[in-house]
């Protein structure tokens, strides 16, 4: 458990995919045991702001690094980690006022692609159902380490302007809510973790009181593969 915690206050400094990789391969070997599985966890997110009339879903990639904890049910586990690479927001808004007019003017017919990165850290219980199947459900915390709208403009099919506006002071640093989602296992159990998973904001990201209500929703497609040479026992 000092491992885990240890790898985790790393993780917490670590913003890059290369990193994440780097990291992953110093500590793999280490890391997985008779109890405990290490490895990358990343894929495709589908992702979406409910209380925003209009856009389109945003399609990211997101990154990170898991723990399988297992418990003494050989069925069931704690899923943990950090996903350090998780883009949040939406498409194709509408454009707003920069107060500005040179600007205003330049993206006048264009729109916005708003942008949300986290890193977020679950704490899911897994449930093996069989060799190769699994449910896994619970809590999930995002800290906010970047956001803006990209203001774009495009003549025909090419996009012909681009501007990006800092929005950090209009969302709060944190979000939480519920992730669940089930997978399938390779390799008669014993390979990588194919799944889906789904995000359920709980929180109000706006820092405006007198705006609608924004919650974060996304999902997910995701491949865990175990890193280092010593696979936890199955």
């Amino acid at each position: 458990m000092k491992k885990i915690i240890l790898v985790l206050a790393l993780l917490s400094f670590t913003f890059t995919s290369k990193s994440q990789i780097i990291i992953s391969l110093l500590f793999g070997n280490k890391l997985n045991t008779g109890k405990i599985e290490f490895g990358l966890d990343g894929g495709l997110n589908y992702s979406t702001l409910e209380g925003i009339n209009g856009g389109k879903y945003f399609t990211g990639l997101n990154l990170g690094l898991y723990f399988d904890i297992k418990l003494k049910n050989p069925s069931w586990m704690i899923h943990t980690g950090a996903i350090m690479k998780s883009p949040m927001g939406i498409d194709h808004l509408p454009v707003y006022t920069l107060n500005d007019n040179i600007l205003d003017s330049a993206f006048t017919g264009g729109y916005i692609n708003r942008r949300l990165r986290y890193i977020d850290i679950p704490v899911m219980v897994k449930y093996r159902i069989g060799r190769n199947f699994y449910v896994e459900a619970g809590p999930l915390v995002g800290f906010r380490i970047k956001s803006f709208d990209e203001f774009i403009k495009k003549e025909g099919d090419k996009t012909d302007l681009t501007y990006d506006f800092n929005t950090k002071d209009a969302y709060h640093l944190l979000d939480a809510g519920i992730i669940g989602g089930l997978g399938y296992r390779l390799l008669k159990g014993h390979g990588m973790n194919i799944g889906v998973r789904y995000y359920l904001g709980l929180v109000n990201i706006s820092t405006d009181n007198s705006a609608p209500k924004q919650y974060n929703r996304s999902f997910y497609l995701v491949v865990g593969i175990p890193i280092g040479s010593k696979k936890a026992s199955q």
